[in-house]
């Protein structure tokens, strides 16, 4: 008995616009790129108006914004911003600020991996090159479907929510929405492991020494965070035992950037480095694996704050080993992702 043969395709003729119809462009897939964002300037003017929008994102800052309000504009504004841009002059690019230059370099290099058939563009979740301007600039590229990608490998509401969040207000205010998807979290996907592996192993091949740690270093977050149910510290910490295992080296994870009086996320990343050399460990390397960029935070507050605690304190080698950024094995793990989400569009 001969198997069923199954029909070819249905082949439906180009449809023919009257000639007096407006012009529409339709058909293709867009892939946005979200990282935090930037001042624009390593000035306090332009620090203290990123702050003031960062700091007023509730997602960001879980406090009644009737309590919150007051400080941030009575104190905070007036007082960090001058610390804030000094420390963005130490490590500000002559393309711009770290972040802005590497997640343009990762689109970039994006593009060319995922050729013509594919639009991608870049936003930032505050300040310059918001999420709303580049979706309806990618719409009117004819993107009619979008991959909306938060560059944050382990979830938290503050960093991933909140640019759903925003495109979910762009897309309330378009008359043609645009079908989208949102990439996930890939603290543990076996990609993004082997690249951080193969980016460390790279580092630490050029390293004059062979460290007794690897101590990682991921954004804080406020411990009620955990509490109220956030995942961002059980991926952060597989992302560390996975990353362990992958090396072969013993990984210490550890929290950095907290702010206020309230109890963060522990260990505490500048009390490990203080604390590490009355331990015994004199040597280490500090990777930042839930950066997907260089960035104030990592460059600043790690490398060069991080290396003068550890050496003060008695240590004797350290190395910051950079992020994976638009590195080729970054960038490698960065098509793969995309192109599986893309599954069934492209």
């Amino acid at each position: 008995m001969t198997a069923p043969q199954n029909p070819p395709p249905l082949q439906l003729p180009p449809v023919a616009l009257p000639p007096d119809h407006k012009p529409v462009r339709a058909g293709r897939i867009g892939v946005l790129l979200v990282n935090l964002g930037s001042p624009d300037a390593p000035d306090v003017g332009s620090v203290r108006r990123f702050l003031r929008e960062f700091l007023s994102d509730p997602r960001v800052i879980e406090i009644p914004q009737i309590l919150w309000r007051p400080i941030l504009n009575l104190l905070i504004l007036n007082v960090r911003p001058r610390t804030t841009a000094a420390n963005y002059a130490k490590v500000w690019m002559e393309e711009g600020s770290p972040i802005t230059v590497y997640t343009q370099r990762q689109a970039e290099a994006l593009q060319q991996r995922m050729g013509g058939g594919i639009v991608v563009d870049w936003a930032m979740r505050y300040g310059t090159r918001s999420i709303g301007e580049r979706l309806e600039a990618l719409m009117k590229q004819g993107c009619d479907r979008i991959l909306l990608a938060p560059l944050y490998p382990q979830y938290s509401a503050a960093t991933n929510a909140t640019v759903v969040d925003e495109a979910a207000r762009v897309l309330m205010g378009m008359r043609w929405q645009p079908a989208l998807r949102t990439l996930p979290p890939y603290y543990d996907n076996p990609d993004h492991i082997t690249a951080l592996a193969t980016s460390i192993r790279e580092g630490l091949a050029g390293l004059d020494f062979t460290p007794d740690l690897i101590v990682t270093s991921f954004h804080g977050m406020p411990l009620r965070t955990l509490e109220a149910g956030d995942p961002y510290h059980c991926q952060c910490q597989k992302t560390g035992r996975l990353l362990g295992e992958a090396l072969g080296m013993k990984v210490k994870v550890t929290f950095q950037s907290r702010f206020g009086r309230a109890e963060w996320l522990k260990p505490y990343t500048d009390d490990t480095l203080l604390n590490l050399p009355k331990e015994g460990v004199q040597k280490i390397a500090v990777v930042s694996p839930g950066f997907a960029a260089d960035c104030l935070e990592t460059l600043e507050e790690v490398a060069m704050e991080g290396r003068d605690e550890f050496l003060e304190a008695g240590g004797t080698h350290f190395a910051y080993l950079p992020c994976l950024n638009a590195s080729e094995t970054g960038m490698a793990m960065l098509e793969a992702i995309v192109r599986r989400e893309l599954a069934g569009w492209a």
